[in-house]
């Protein structure tokens, strides 16, 4: 008797155990590590968890690249992660194509995020052929120079609008024992530093002919050389200790008055709320820098590789669902430096940067598109080696560097 009474228990278990939900651990790969990073992405974790049943599995690994290779090959070897962090762009167009990811299209119209998510720009990242394919969780924007109020007190100037106002104070933040101008040795950062002052050269207009259109006159035009003539200029007032630093140790020399200013994505800004700092009254943000203000419409998005167990892919609509709700959003941004990508959120949390950059996407005319929206991944590296060449090697030319830009640009994809 106690035989059948076993059997008929295990039976029920069976069936109980196939139709109840059960928990799932969705591994999430990301390049969040520095501190203002890794505060924001706890936020994530946090009220991920809180939703009960599910856990977040962090996996960080330095540098975006890095991070995104990881993914990739995990993706073609047959081991996905659960979530995975990429920029907006053209870096994960074939996982698109193979059908490597969930389709979060049903989600996004239960939800309406065409409704909510804005500027549109933003949207276009993962809405690619009427479905979408990833979830945008911030804007952010590499138009911002980040500067020591009290390193530019102790100068005696004020604190810059732009670059040409920045380069006329460098030689009395040098003499006051302040290292003028903040910047780190990574290809990316010079690369990222050197598009700032492109932007602020061309301006939209021709910025967009130039990547969008690869207009070649535009490419070896007057406005191409003079950025190119300003980011030299820009060298000078960089220390030696510069080689190979990080970015957010660069941040630091920002946030602790050594350094005078730094031309950074505002998730710098992340790294002086981690510090305790105050804008405003310990440091100025300055979008552009440049007159008129721009700012670009970049930030971080995340997909979700498709799953052979039902139960993750329930969790991943889940955490997907989880990043856009507006309190996450509030309190997501606010931690990472970002804008969040809808305005019913609780502005209360927000500082007067976030304040500021919000105002200024407000109006269309304020926004550049992120180039790597147009060119792929080839050539966002051919345009990092350059710069990077450029910044290292005295002896290439302003006319050699330029030259180069164009043969880049006429043949980018």
């Amino acid at each position: 008797m106690k035989r059948v009474v076993s059997v008929v228990a295990l039976c029920a278990s069976a069936l109980l155990g196939s139709t109840a939900v059960r928990a799932a651990d969705v591994e999430v790969i990301h390049w969040w590590t520095s501190g203002g990073e890794q505060a924001a992405v706890s936020v994530f974790a946090r009220e991920f968890d809180a939703l009960g049943g599910d856990n977040w599995v962090d996996t960080a690994i330095a540098g975006g690249e890095n991070a995104r290779s990881a993914t990739l090959q995990r993706i073609l070897g047959g081991d996905p992660p659960g979530a995975a962090q990429f920029n907006p762009g053209r870096q994960y167009e074939e996982l698109i194509a193979g059908g490597m990811l969930l389709d979060l299209t049903d989600l996004a119209t239960k939800e309406n995020w065409a409704g909510f998510i804005r500027p549109a720009s933003i949207s276009e990242a993962c809405l690619v052929d009427g479905r979408w394919w990833c979830v945008p969780v911030n804007i952010h924007s590499w138009n911002w120079g980040w500067a020591s109020i009290p390193a530019f007190e102790k100068a005696g100037v004020d604190v810059p609008s732009n670059l040409d106002e920045f380069l006329a104070a460098a030689p009395k933040l040098k003499e006051a024992g302040v290292i003028p101008f903040a910047i780190g040795g990574e290809s990316w950062q010079i690369s990222g530093a050197f598009g700032v002052v492109l932007t602020a050269a061309l301006g939209l207009e021709k910025r967009e002919q130039l990547f969008k259109d690869r207009n070649l006159e535009v490419a070896g035009g007057p406005e191409v050389k003079k950025a190119i003539e300003t980011f030299r200029s820009l060298k000078q007032w960089s220390d030696e200790g510069s080689a190979g630093r990080n970015w957010n140790d660069t941040t630091n020399l920002v946030v602790t008055d050594q350094a005078g200013m730094q031309i950074m994505g505002d998730w710098a800004r992340g790294e002086f709320g981690v510090a305790g700092e105050k804008p405003g009254v310990d440091y100025a943000c300055i979008p552009g820098p440049s007159t008129p203000p721009t700012v670009t419409t970049d930030g971080d998005i995340f997909l979700f590789p498709k799953q052979s167990d039902p139960e993750v892919e329930r969790a991943q609509l889940k955490m997907a669902s989880m990043m856009v709700n507006p309190q996450v959003q509030a309190l997501f941004n606010n931690a990472k430096g970002s804008m969040p990508i809808r305005d019913d959120v609780d502005m209360s949390l927000a500082d007067d940067c976030m304040k500021l950059g919000l105002s200024i996407i407000k109006d269309p005319a304020n926004i550049a598109i992120a180039a790597g929206r147009w060119i792929n991944n080839d050539t966002t590296g051919q345009l990092n080696d350059l710069w990077a060449q450029f910044w290292a090697d005295d002896s290439m030319t302003v006319e050699d560097a330029q030259a180069k830009f164009v043969e880049i640009i006429k043949v980018a994809e």
